[in-house]
């Protein structure tokens, strides 16, 4: 974040210098908690699992988050969810179940599973809202400037997380002493641009195209990238139930329909009042 906070400040500033409507400063309010909860806290709860479960589990259980996105709009905002969306749930989490059932019945460990289980099933629950709420704010605000606020939000928790959690003066030492050596710096220099930067600013995008509905539903195909590149990268076991699985869940991702503008910002034009 320390690498990615420079690129949004400056793409923040640029995209300021162009805007011509007027942003009521509840929307940046409401831009500065979803970074926190979607990035931050979805980060947070992510990497807790991670130390408990593997690359692989931790991707099947996100997969329920396109579809939490889905039942959120569907019960707060009230965004239908249409017949094509709801067979695609089905069939995803069809395939979800048997890649789950797979890797659980080859797990020693239960009780750190499940602990682990839960920290990443509550990263998948705070990405959703995060969806969720970027549908509602991209439109209004735009992609560049509501990304840009949000993830500078995020940074600046994840920043006071951790001279909190290392303690201020021996946080704040340790964090402008620390030398990274050359392969892994490299690492992070791609996690920060490739895995961070362009990532957050094509979601948004796709957000004002395609709406959160589609997008939560389409965005299911990160996690079934990492399972194999978990695979071919970290040498974890494939099982034929993973791969199943994965069938499935791309079937559900081809069922959804491609559309040119955002359903769901231009039938619900409104955004989450601090009221909720």
């Amino acid at each position: 974040m320390l690498l990615s906070l420079p690129f949004y400040l400056l793409i923040l500033l640029y995209s300021r210098r162009k805007q011509t409507k007027i942003i009521e400063p509840v929307h940046y309010a409401w831009a500065i908690g979803m970074g926190l909860l979607g990035y931050y806290m979805s980060s947070l709860f992510d990497f807790i699992g991670l130390q408990y479960v593997s690359a692989g589990i931790e991707r099947i259980i996100l997969f329920i988050y396109p579809t939490l996105a889905l039942l959120i709009n569907y019960l707060i905002f009230k965004v239908a969810i249409s017949k094509r969306q709801w067979l695609a749930i089905c069939i995803t989490y069809l395939g979800i179940g048997i890649a789950y059932w797979g890797e659980f019945n080859h797990l020693p460990d239960t009780a750190k599973f499940v602990f682990g289980s839960i920290m990443v099933l509550l990263c998948g629950i705070t990405y959703a809202f995060y969806l969720v709420g970027t549908g509602k704010l991209v439109p209004i605000m735009g992609s560049i400037q509501y990304t840009s606020i949000a993830m500078i939000a995020a940074s600046v928790g994840i920043f006071t997380h951790y001279l909190v959690a290392s303690s201020f003066n021996i946080g704040l030492i340790h964090a402008f002493s620390y030398q990274l050596p050359t392969p892994i710096f490299w690492y992070v220099v791609g996690l920060a641009l490739i895995a961070t930067v362009i990532p957050s600013f094509l979601l948004s995008m796709g957000m004002n195209r395609i709406g959160s509905n589609d997008l939560a539903i389409v965005a299911s195909i990160g996690p079934v990238s990492t399972l194999f590149q978990a695979n071919l990268i970290l040498g974890e076991p494939m099982l034929w139930q993973q791969v199943l699985g994965t069938g499935f869940v791309i079937a559900g991702v081809l069922l959804v329909q491609k559309v040119g503008v955002a359903r769901t910002s231009s039938n619900h034009p409104g955004y989450p009042s601090p009221k909720g």
